[in-house]
Order: structure tokens, then sequence, then C-alpha cells
């Protein structure tokens, strides 16, 4: 049987990957998917510069047009990134009657609705386990190997630049700009590392993941997302004293009244499995009533970890070829008439725990002042730390871990806290997760 045509849209990093992948593992993947798989053309901004994979037998192309309406491809490979032109191509690949794969988190969380009740209309598949968590199998063990489970959290480390970030932070004690410019001389971080940094990348990887995990549309607008460029040395150092390291994290949680969908900075317990997830790598934890926890790790980016799932995703379709589309294994693990219209709730509605760090004035009666405010909105302290102030200083820093309360309720008291005439500034806050 004649090898399965594939055309890829992007010979960058993860392109060359795919590639590489394919011809090295070239009998064991034709021994899983009951066919080969052959690269036959590429898009490319450029044409001569050197590539990290060879070429010989390869189309290449500047208009990625060209690839999407080549009569002989039967799959394409979308790695281009962003939102437009890789909607358009994707959609036109599958008018072609051509299956897709991509690795494009942003397209799927943003687009996947489209995408996915178009591919039906033409009867082909999409497959996107590389737009998450790199070689991380994540998509498929939630779809399929947790389908037997009610999921009633996920939570996952899900952006390598900001845990680099944080973990330097951590080991080293140095400032959030400093190892930001490392991160970008190592190539962990973009000239513009604001999608990593302010969470967008995060979010866009955790639309999905609830997507899969509670059976409901993709809704990325919907997701509360936080970066994590307010968070100090000093706020690392007092975290650690208390029992918690930071991190960045994604987190969405089932409750009565509606799911929770969130990015945000992140106290954890030290003792805590993602609480020890370092370095660029991703990790995800999911929480299934028959099974508990489980935890998925691995590397979140790169070559050859994110071609791993490119790869695992084409054997999936070239398995599938000859199944009805109705057959095949439902996108978002749900089917498609059987998705749940539970609201994503507004974030003044989540009810966590948090970290308060108030530059105060060291006088008797502030505490006091403070403790009062929290009292009356129904929030209390479960730790204090109160520094020592500095040689000449006015203000010192106090440290408040509080029990879980709304966020409407915490709004609310740090607008009352700030307005004392002791509090110097705003009031750093961070919110606290136990994972139980």
């Amino acid at each position: 049987m004649s090898s399965v045509k594939v055309g890829l849209l992007g010979l960058g990093t993860v392109g060359a990957g795919t590639v590489n992948l394919l011809q090295r593992n070239n009998d064991e993947i034709a021994r899983r998917a009951g066919r080969g798989i052959k690269v036959i053309c590429a898009a490319a901004r450029h044409l001569d510069r050197p590539r990290a994979c060879p070429t010989e037998g390869i189309r290449l192309t500047t208009d990625p047009y060209e690839v999407v309406d080549d009569p002989e491809t039967e799959i394409i490979v979308e790695l281009l990134g962003g939102d437009e032109p890789a909607r358009e191509l994707v959609l036109r690949a599958m008018s072609n009657g051509k299956h897709v794969v991509t690795a494009n988190k942003a397209l799927v969380a943003i687009h996947g609705n489209e995408i996915f009740a178009h591919a039906k209309e033409c009867g082909v598949t999409v497959a996107f386990e590389a737009a998450v968590a790199g070689g991380i199998p994540i998509i498929k063990a939630i779809r399929e190997g947790l389908t037997g489970n009610r999921i009633e959290w996920l939570a996952g480390i899900i952006n390598g630049t900001s845990n680099f970030i944080l973990t330097e932070m951590y080991y080293e004690g140095r400032e959030f700009a400093d190892v930001l410019a490392e991160a970008q001389r190592l190539g962990y971080a973009e000239a513009d590392p604001s999608f990593d940094v302010e969470g967008i990348d995060a979010a866009h990887k955790l639309t999905i993941l609830a997507s899969i995990a509670f059976g409901i549309p993709l809704q990325f607008g919907k997701v509360y997302v936080e970066g994590i460029t307010h968070v100090t040395r000093e706020d690392v150092e007092y975290a650690q004293q208390l029992g918690y390291r930071i991190k960045h994290l994604g987190l969405c949680r089932q409750t009565e009244e509606g799911i929770e969908l969130r990015v945000h900075p992140t106290l954890l317990p030290e003792r805590q499995l993602l609480a020890n997830v370092d370095g660029v790598m991703n990790a995800v934890m999911v929480m299934g009533d028959a099974v508990g926890p489980t935890l998925y790790y691995g590397a979140g980016a790169g070559a050859e970890p994110t071609a791993s799932a490119v790869v695992a995703d084409l054997v999936d379709v070239v398995r599938e070829f000859n199944l009805e589309p109705e057959s095949r294994v439902p996108y978002l693990a749900f089917q498609a008439t059987a998705l749940s219209d539970v609201p994503v709730l507004p974030m003044e509605s989540v009810e966590t725990a948090y970290y308060l760090r108030l530059e105060v004035l060291d006088q008797p009666g502030v505490l006091a002042d403070i403790t009062r405010i929290l009292s009356e909105n129904g929030i209390s302290i479960e730790a204090i730390l109160q520094k020592e102030p500095a040689p000449g200083a006015e203000h010192v820093p106090v440290i408040l871990l509080t029990h879980r309360v709304f966020e409407r309720n915490m709004n609310r008291a740090q607008e009352q806290m700030e307005a004392l005439d002791a509090v110097q500034g705003r009031i750093i806050r961070i919110r606290q997760e136990q994972l139980r």
C-alpha cells in the first residue's frame, strides 16, 4: 500500500522535527499506522535558509495555498501558529477534502468550534494533540484514557517560559527582569514575551483542556488571565518561608454553580507535585472521580517533543481513514450534540485562598485595622509574617495568608485596606491552592 502523502505548513523548528521523526522512525510508524507516512511538500517563508532536516523529495514553496491545494496531499500539518492565515488555510484544506493536524493552540482555542463544525461538513478529521503541552499526550489521556471518569478539576504548568523564570527566581534569588532577559538569550522567550509571561499562551491551552475535561464549547474569551510580571523576588522568598512555591498555574474546576477557568500565579504547598516541576518542563494534574489524581509530566516544547505529538496525530488520522465520521473519537471527548451549556464563572464568584503582601507604617494599631477589615468581609487569617523594617524605613512588609473566600469579598477588603492611611501603595495579592 502506498504511503500517505503529507503537506507541511511551516518548516521551522517543529516542522523540521516532524520530518526527521517521520524519516528516522519510518518503519516503526508504518507498522503502527498500517501505511507509511511521507512529507511531499512544505511551505516555508524563506527557501534559501539551511534546514535542520533533509529536504530531498520535498517540494518547497513560499505559498502555503499551493500546499493545501495540491491534489496529491491527503493530510495537511499546520505549524504556522497565530490566528490568520492559519484559520483560512485550515478551512480551505478541509474544503479540499484533506485531513488536518495542527499544533496551533491559538487556532484551536479561538476558532476550534468553527473548525470542528466545518470538518464534520467535509467529512474529514482534525487532530491537535501538539497544541497543548508539547510532547505530553495530555489530550489523548483525558479524552480517551480517562473517559470513564467525571473530571473534577485539572491544574497545569503549561508554559515553559514562565516556569523557567519562576524556577530561577526561587533557586537563585534573582529578579524577574534579569531572568526574563536570560530566557530570551536562551531562546525560551520571544523578543516580545507577553504571550508567555502575561498568561495568554497558557490560557489558549487551558481553554482546550477544559473543553475536553468538561464537555463544554471552547470559550477562550471567558478565561480569567493574569501574568507573572508583578511577582517579585521578595514574594518568592516570603512564600518559601511559609512553605509554598509560586507557580504560573492554569486551573479549571467544575462546581455546582459552574466552571472555574483561570490562569494566574499561584502559591502551591512545597510538598505538592506540581510545585516541584522546574525549568521549562510542563505538567498537568487531573482529578477524576474514579482514578483519583493523575499527573502527566514532560517537555512542553521543542523540536522533537512537539513533533512526537504531531506524528502521533498523523498516525491516528491514518488509522481512521476508513472510519465514518460518527465513529471517530469526538474532538472534545463528548459527542458534539452532547456538549454542555454549564456557565463559566466570573472570577468574582470563584472561591480560593490568598497571599497578601502589604507595606504598612510601623506603628501600633495598623495590624488591628487590617484584621478588622478582613473580618468584616468574612475573611479569616491562616498565617501572618511580619518583617523587620529596613534601617531608616517608615514602612514594614506584612504578609498574610488567608483561608478560602470568594474573590468578590477579597476585592472589597483590598479596596478598604488600600484606603487606610497606614497602607502604602497597592497590595500584592497572589491566589493560593492546595489541590487536594
